[in-house]
């Protein structure tokens, strides 16, 4: 692997340390063994990223419904669709 290549891997991640109720830690460790985390930390990042996904989602969908409407989408508009990115595939 070239030499650039590896320092493009490298993430740098600094260290947060929780406290938890018994029974969440408990909850943590069996999410953790029954679904293929390594680590605790591994299944906390990925409801971390989850939740960033979610508020994005949320992001978008609240840029449109406050957008400004547009004309009605019907099959002419998807064959319009279909026939431009047909079009440019021809090309």
């Amino acid at each position: 692997m070239p030499i650039f290549a590896n320092a493009a891997m490298v993430i740098r991640m600094g260290t947060m340390n929780i406290s938890l109720p018994d029974h969440l830690k408990s909850f943590v460790d069996e999410q953790v063994a029954g679904r293929g985390y390594g680590t605790s930390s591994e299944y906390i990042r990925e409801l971390i990223r989850r939740d960033q996904d979610r508020l994005a989602l949320r992001r978008l969908l609240l840029d449109g419904a406050s957008s400004a409407p547009t004309k009605p989408v019907d099959a002419e508009y998807f064959t319009s669709l279909r026939d431009g990115v047909g079009g440019q595939r021809r090309k």
